[in-house]
């Protein structure tokens, strides 16, 4: 089982503040031995530790749709992954993970939205 941390609005100004936040995540560590990985946004974070189950070779997390504009972080399996990928073909995959279909599928949902709302 993997270990996740989100950090939101950490306002400490020192040059440190990444350290900490991978401190943190280490302490997650023994959730997910096999990688770990980080995303910062402003004063915001995403770490994940990683037990590699699915795609032990590049299914390295937090992932992204094929634009870098949707940022996630999974543990557990999506079943049908397969199916979705396949109903995803106009999409860019960067791994085989299961777990990747969800950033495609979070940016189809957003635009989907913009257009009902004629954002």
């Amino acid at each position: 089982m993997c270990g996740i941390l989100a950090v939101l609005g950490y306002q400490d100004t020192s040059s440190a503040k990444r350290t900490r936040v991978l401190e943190l995540s280490r302490r997650l560590k023994h959730r997910g031995p096999d990688w770990s990985g980080i995303y910062q946004h402003g004063n915001c974070f995403l770490t994940h530790q990683r037990l590699a189950i699915m795609d032990p070779a590049s299914g390295d997390q937090p992932l992204y749709n094929e634009y870098k504009t949707i940022v996630v972080t999974v543990n557990g399996e999506i079943y049908n992954h397969k199916e979705l990928r396949m109903s995803l073909k106009s999409h860019e995959f960067r791994s085989s993970s299961d777990s990747e279909v969800i950033a495609h599928l979070v940016s189809i949902i957003l635009l989907l939205g913009m257009l009902r709302y004629n954002m």
